[in-house]
């Protein structure tokens, strides 16, 4: 039997009305309306895959028009980012009852595409505010909608005329 391919960045991605992230009872990242993402990096990562993904994040038409239909993006809705490092998305719960998390990159590589990551949002124009990587933080949000994505760099392309 063949194993199934390791995914690659992983992102839960939250349409918040606001955000923040807190370490050590000091706020140092918060933004108002925009996205929330939980960022987890894979092992075969590279920053080109930071870069596209950053890029397919800021383009997900989430948010409402003035019909209230999710048509817009990030960029068209005036919203913000902030990114949090999460290792855990990567977590083996297959056998017994704790987690694995060797399928998350080791702490410098992922430290590094994290930053990648960050890095190709701003240079797409992008308001990003970070949580600290590695860091033990408090997240604070109010997800609006509820609207929630998960969301896998191992995805295929998507086709220029979706929706």
């Amino acid at each position: 039997m063949a194993r199934a391919a390791i995914p690659r960045v992983r992102a839960v991605v939250q349409r918040v009305s606001r955000a923040k992230v807190d370490v050590d009872s000091e706020t140092v990242g918060a933004i108002d309306a925009g996205l929330c993402v939980l960022l987890s990096v894979g092992p075969s990562d590279d920053a080109s895959v930071a870069h596209r993904f950053a890029g397919r994040i800021a383009t997900l038409r989430i948010f409402p028009d003035p019909d209230g239909r999710m048509n817009l993006d990030l960029a068209a809705a005036g919203g913000a980012v902030l990114v949090v490092s999460q290792f855990t998305l990567h977590a083996d719960t297959s056998r017994g009852h704790r987690p694995s998390f060797i399928r998350a990159a080791p702490p410098e590589r992922a430290a590094e595409l994290y930053q990648a990551f960050v890095a190709a949002l701003r240079e797409l124009g992008h308001h990003v505010e970070t949580g600290r990587f590695g860091a033990h933080m408090a997240v604070d949000l109010v997800n609006d909608g509820p609207v929630t994505l998960v969301l896998t760099s191992g995805e295929p392309d998507w086709p220029a005329d979706a929706g």
